[in-house]
């Protein structure tokens, strides 16, 4: 968690070994035997793999430091940013030769794999699980979240959606699938302004309902122990199921989450030499839960809707009464050519006298000419 060079943390990482030392000699207890029990002593190895929770910890304290010093830390700050600028433009030119790299990675784990039949029929198998994970989820356990808490219809929801999960499914991105999204909520959905400003942003790039992104890379690494004939303990799948959680929080809104499942795969001490094997499906699978995540995204702002919608009706409501208010204090200015004290017939005098029979809210004041004044605004009528 604290490496001890940053720099060797980029490519290695220590790991706790038991060596057998000198045998500790046993004499069997009613008899003349004797045994030997082997003595185990751990030492540290360098293994070739990066140390992700290392730089991560080191990255998060880097930055926390440098937000605190603030001015202070401009020169840095900038540092970094044209950094990550060059770097993001040398990895834009290098993806033109991405299929190619593909090509290469996959073809050397072809050769490598002793029977290549039983390999497709488990990677079919893989993708065939992954689908029917992601189908579950997205047809029964959000739905049914979502009707649990509203009453309503989750299926009339997901019709509303349709627009944005098709555009999901073939961007493979949900931060591309964000303006769509925004749309079929807001347009279709009548899901207010407010909550899917906040819910869907936070979604789609901090990312906090990334499910689909969650199951996909916790079965890939159960995938991938199989291959490597590793038995998994209940213990390492609890931290699968924990590491791919906090990994999918922390993972981007573009497409591909390969670099997830490898800090997965880091922290259960799986090789990732097959991880090239999955590259070939990744296309299918990546639309499919990126599909599901923004499909997560859109019932979660469905149920916050719901859950606040009479606190922002409310706030509606004080926001009209307080532009009244402006608005007659506006009129009773004494430069104002409408100044209705200066009329001499009506007063300035206003009260605001809830109605709860009616639903409505009553604004008067002292009139000796009576007029009137409706305003629809959210659910309510106004008069004034």
């Amino acid at each position: 968690m604290f490496p001890e060079n940053i720099i060797q943390a980029t490519f290695q990482q220590v790991q706790t070994n038991y060596v057998a030392v000198k045998p500790k000699v046993l004499k069997a207890s009613g008899g003349n035997g004797t045994s030997e029990k082997p003595i185990m002593k751990p030492i540290l190895e360098y293994t070739n793999e990066m140390n992700v929770l290392g730089l991560i910890v080191f990255c998060t304290g880097f930055g926390v430091i440098l937000s605190v010093l603030g001015e202070q830390a401009r020169l840095m700050i900038n540092f970094f940013i044209v950094l990550d600028a060059i770097i993001m433009r040398w990895i834009s030119a290098l993806m033109w030769c991405y299929p190619i790299g593909i090509l290469s990675l996959v073809c050397k784990n072809i050769v490598d794999i002793d029977n290549l039949s039983e390999t497709a029929q488990a990677l079919a198998m893989y993708v065939v699980t992954v689908i029917c994970g992601l189908m579950i989820h997205s047809l029964l356990t959000l739905p049914l979240l979502y009707f649990v808490v509203t009453r309503r219809s989750p299926f009339d929801f997901m019709t509303g959606m349709l627009q944005a999960l098709a555009t999901a499914f073939g961007t493979a991105s949900s931060g591309a699938t964000l303006p769509v999204t925004f749309r079929s909520l807001e347009d279709d959905l009548k899901i207010d302004r407010r909550v899917t400003r906040f819910v869907l942003p936070l979604g789609a790039t901090i990312t906090m309902v990334k499910d689909g992104t969650a199951l996909y890379e916790a079965v890939a690494v159960i995938f991938i122990a199989q291959l490597n004939n590793v038995q998994l303990s209940l213990l390492e799948l609890l931290t699968i199921s924990v590491t791919t959680t906090v990994a999918s929080i922390g993972s981007g809104s573009v497409p591909a989450g390969l670099d997830t499942i490898l800090i997965v795969l880091t922290t259960v001490g799986l090789p990732a030499n097959n991880l090239s094997l999955l590259l070939t499906v990744d296309w299918l699978l990546d639309r499919i839960r990126t599909s599901v995540n923004v499909l997560g995204d859109g019932f979660g702002a469905g149920i916050i809707h719901h859950l606040t919608k009479d606190r922002l009706l409310e706030a509606d409501n004080e926001e009209l009464i307080r532009q009244i208010k402006n608005d007659i204090r506006a009129l009773n200015m004494p430069n104002s050519p409408y100044n209705i004290s200066q009329q001499g017939n009506v007063s300035t005098h206003l009260e605001i006298e809830p109605i709860s029979d009616t639903g409505k809210r009553k604004y008067s004041g002292t009139k000796e000419e009576k007029c009137s004044l409706t305003i629809p605004i959210a659910e309510e009528v106004f008069t004034v």
